[in-house]
This record gives C-alpha cells, structure tokens and sequence, in this order.
C-alpha cells in the first residue's frame, strides 16, 4: 500500500492518504485482508469522498427511444407494442419491477462509436433496431430502467469509484439486471476490476452472432486454439443473448418487425406490382460483381435499389436500376409493400430487413453458399467466437421460414436464378411474420427470460453432428439447462452404450462415446456443456426439449 496507493485515484476515493491508519481502515474495510479495528464503528461503511451519481432515466425519456434517434421528438411506445402487451385478453407483466441497467457500449464515445455515423450512410442498423427493441420490451413489462451511454455514466450508475478498477464495489450492485455488450463488458472489466466476478450472474450480453461453449470457457479455449478477440469471459453461455436463434447454447433474443392486421394484408395483395424487385444492398460495394445474375434479374423485372449517395449516382449500380437512395423507415415500407422481391446479394448476414420484407408480402430470394461461409474460410467469421457454418445469406430466414416466402439458390448456376425468378413471378404470397418477432412475442421472451432463466427427450447424435442438429432432425430443439441430468452413466446405460472406459474430462463435446472404441466421456466442467459442439470421432449425449411454434426460446408450457 506504501508504495502503489498513488498508483489509482480509487484509493483516495476510499480516503487514503498515505498514512498507515489510512492504510489499515482501507484493507479492513474495504478489501478485508486485516482484521476490523477495534476502535472503528463497524455498523457505518467507510468514510468515501463526494462521488456525483448520475441522474437515472425515467420510463418518459425511454419512450423515445423505440428506433428514433435522440433528436426526434418524444412519442410513446408505438400501438403495436401497447396490442402485444394486452393480446388474447392477458396482459404480459412482470411480477416484480426490477432495477435494470441497459449499458450500450458499442455507442459510448470511449468504444469510438463506429456505427452511429454509418447509419445515415447505408451502415448496418441490425444492432440498433435490436437495442431499441429491448429498451422498449424492459419499458413495457414495467422495469425500472437506467441507460448509460458513456463510461463516466456507467461508472455513476454502478457506484465504481474513479480510477482504474484496482479497488472493489463496497455494498450490493443496485441493479438486478445489466444488458450490454462486448464492448460494454470491456468497459466493466477496466473500471470494476475484480468486482466484475462477483457480479457475473447479473449481466446479460446482447450479441448479435453468438459465443460457443468452447469460445466462452477461457482456459480451454486458450488451450485448445478457440481463443478470439471476443469470448472467454467465463460466463453461463445462456447469458449471451443473439438475434437469431443460432444455437440454443445462448438465449435468443430477437427483435422486432411490423405486424400487419388482415385488412393491411388484403391492401397489400392487390396492390403487388409483380414485375418488381427491390434489391437487399445499401453500400454501393455490395453491387460490386453483381452484374450478372442482376441482368437475368432485369431481363424480367423492374429493379430497385435504396443506394446511399451524397450527390454523383453509384456508377457500381447498374444504369437500369431505378435508385432511392437512402429511404426513411417509413418509405422504405411502401416500397417494400409494392414490390414482389426482395433480393439479397450475400452480405450483410443474418440483418432485420428480409423480415420485414417477408412481413410486407415480399418473396425474399438468397444466395446459397457453396461451402458454408465460417472462420475457416471467410473474413467477415474470423475471429468471432462461433464455429457455426452459414448456409446462406438468412440461415433463419431459410431454416424457420422458408418456401414460397423464401427462395435459396445458387446465383452461379444462371439457369436455376432464371428458373426461380421465374417461379416467384407466378407464386402469389400473404404478408408473412414468424410470431416469435411480433411485439407480443418478444415481451411473452423477455418476460420468460427474466423470470425463470436461471425430464426431456435424450438423444444420441451421429458421428460429427452437433446436438443442434440431432434436436432438430427429431422436431425438438436442444436445452443445454438439460446437460446437468444426461451427464452421468444412467444416461449413457439408458441408450444402451457399451462402455469400457468412462472418463470425465474437460471437452466441449462431452458428454459423447465412441461405438467403435467403446469409450464414453462425461462432462467435467458445466461451462462446456455445448449444443453446437461436434466431433467426426464421437456420438453426443442430447437433451431435447419441444418449443412452441413461432417462439423456438420456449417450450410448450413454459407460460
């Protein structure tokens, strides 16, 4: 303490001053490595300077913030969210309201915000429509919200003295909840140090791809070459919290599209314009290579594009192409409710707005990919803490979706592009939105989530298939909640699996066998238990549980 006290501003902060009584009242008090002294009055915490908190958000300001940035004038939560809260006659609500901190840290100044001046630019929005969404969903079910949009005002919030994290929160975390991001959890390791841990269980990680198991857990990744930028915080992989349903090792979080009611639907319809295309491709990189499948795309349609420019047009967009430019939310509807397809080029990933298409009676036509595109072979997956191979542009879109609302084919191959233009000149569609991203859906998940996320079918998967795959070949969806009770011998005895060696050991796809070795493993640390794990050597133990239709996150009678 003699010679590091000057090292942090947080000593001070706890009234340190360089004498040794300072020294003594601080490793007793705040830290505990001596024992209280005697003449202390032990009942009141220690003596701390004047610390400023930050003045927290009301549910009024909240009300903004459903996909409008902070300039637009304050409007209340739209009706759509207000009929979800209140469908079929019960009103979602949560049983207790819960302090909840919402820390968005890929905004906050200290991450260098790169999104916000790229949106008005053509940028990606994916991550901002979903943030808006939670916000409003923790609003609606009735939370007590505070968001913090710097590091100066997550510091406020949380209590965290000024420095550099070297001393620890004194008291209890005055949220039950914090929903942020990986760059948020940075911003939490640097200035809450070695109080992060103890406060762990409370944090809930918006991310849009997910983090598998074995990225996750930092000591095997480390060891076993999953170790990324990202990943390794040595959480329950249910707190990652992912747009799509990518794996139900983390918790699907979703967002939100327009749900159209039957009258809207039926203008809709008659109001198809069936010769014309909308193209998925805002950035004029993305036309880039395109010329090809766009002139059979042309030889039959009308083809639109809302390319972002400031005042020459794109000249990577063909001269044929009837450009927008970049169209506000609400023009980009009417668009979208004319036209017959929507078109995607490849990029970006997994986005919000082919739902929306879909929603608006569109045909959403993709690219299929030969092979998947991961972290093996593409630039875009490198480094992210995820082994999942995409299959196309939308995997969910074709997976949870697919035909006649979605069409995946290879644009290599011109005369299957010809034949599906064709095919979807003369498919008549309704206006079409998965249950689980309506309003009513996202409320019924992040209810479910907050109050009750803390025996099923067992399955036995094939060699080199995840228990993803195995849960979904039998019409059930994996349940890493459900690893604990398949883990042990009555579970490998109850499928009838020869064993002569059965070892616990640190693997991300145990518990597995091996038929041809007879060997079995279990599971020795929880941390790994992983529905997208495979192994071309092993058959995996899979729990597998059913879900509700349109709302995969839960189970038949989890409401």
């Amino acid at each position: 303490m003699r010679a590091r006290w000057t090292s942090d501003p947080c000593y001070a902060f706890y009234g340190v001053d360089g004498s040794d009584c300072s020294f003594l009242i601080y490793l007793s008090e705040v830290e505990w490595f001596c024992p209280p002294l005697a003449w202390r009055n032990h009942s009141s915490p220690p003596t701390v300077h004047t610390h400023t908190r930050q003045t927290a958000t009301t549910k009024r300001q909240v009300r903004h913030t459903h996909r409008t940035p902070p300039t637009v004038t304050e409007q209340p939560p739209s009706r759509d969210w207000e009929d979800g809260h209140t469908r079929k006659g019960r009103r979602i609500h949560s049983q207790k309201q819960m302090p909840i901190l919402v820390h968005v840290g890929f905004l906050t100044e200290e991450s260098g915000d790169v999104f916000s001046p790229k949106v008005l630019k053509g940028g990606p929005l994916g991550e901002m429509v979903q943030w808006a969404d939670i916000l409003t969903a923790l609003h609606v079910l009735g939370h007590n919200l505070k968001i913090s949009m710097s590091v100066k005002e997550l510091q406020g919030f949380l209590g965290v003295p000024p420095g550099r994290g070297s001393c620890p929160l004194t008291g209890p975390l005055p949220f039950d909840l914090i929903y942020t991001d990986y760059h948020g959890m940075q911003q939490m390791k640097q200035h809450m140090g070695l109080s992060l841990k103890r406060h762990k269980c409370h944090i809930r990680v918006i991310d849009t791809f997910g983090t598998e198991p074995a990225y996750n857990h930092e000591d095997y990744a480390t060891l076993h070459g999953y170790r990324t930028n990202w990943g390794y915080w040595n959480l329950n992989s249910r707190q990652y919290m992912t747009m799509f349903p990518h794996t139900p090792d983390n918790s699907f979080m979703g967002f939100v599209s327009e749900e159209l009611n039957d009258t809207e639907k039926s203008s809709i319809m008659q109001n198809k314009v069936n010769n014309m295309a909308v193209v998925y491709g805002k950035e004029a990189s993305m036309w880039k290579g395109k010329e090809g499948f766009l002139q059979i795309l042309h030889r039959y349609m009308e083809v639109h594009g809302t390319v972002y420019y400031e005042t020459q047009r794109p000249p990577e967009v063909p001269a044929y192409v009837k450009n927008h430019g970049l169209l506000p939310q609400h023009e980009l509807q009417t668009l979208l409710r004319k036209a017959k397809l929507f078109i995607g080029f490849g990029f970006p990933y997994e986005g919000p707005a082919p739902l929306e298409a879909i929603a608006n009676g569109c045909i959403y036509l993709q690219p299929k990919f030969h092979p998947p595109h991961s972290s093996l072979n593409h630039e875009f997956f490198r480094g992210k803490p995820t082994s999942r191979e995409v299959s196309s542009q939308h995997p969910y879109a074709e997976q949870y979706i697919g035909r006649p609302h979605v069409m995946t084919v290879d644009y290599n191959n011109s005369q299957e592009f010809d034949s599906a233009i064709r095919e979807i000149m003369s498919t008549k569609v309704e206006p079409y939105l998965p249950y689980e991203y309506t309003c009513e859906g996202m409320l019924e998940r992040v209810h479910a989530y907050i109050q009750h996320q803390v025996g099923s079918p067992l399955l036995a998967s094939q060699e080199g298939q995840s228990c993803v795959e195995a849960c979904q070949h039998a019409n059930l969806v994996c349940e890493p909640a459900l690893f604990r009770f398949v883990n042990n011998k009555e579970a490998l005895r109850g499928l009838e699996v020869q064993c002569e060696v059965v070892e616990a050991e640190v693997n991300h796809v145990f518990p597995a066998f091996s038929v041809l070795r007879r060997e079995c493993g279990l599971q020795k640390d929880p941390l790994l238990y992983s529905c997208a794990g495979l192994s071309p050597k092993y058959r995996r133990l899979c729990p597998c549980r059913d879900y509700r239709r349109g709302q995969v996150a839960l189970c038949r009678d989890c409401l």
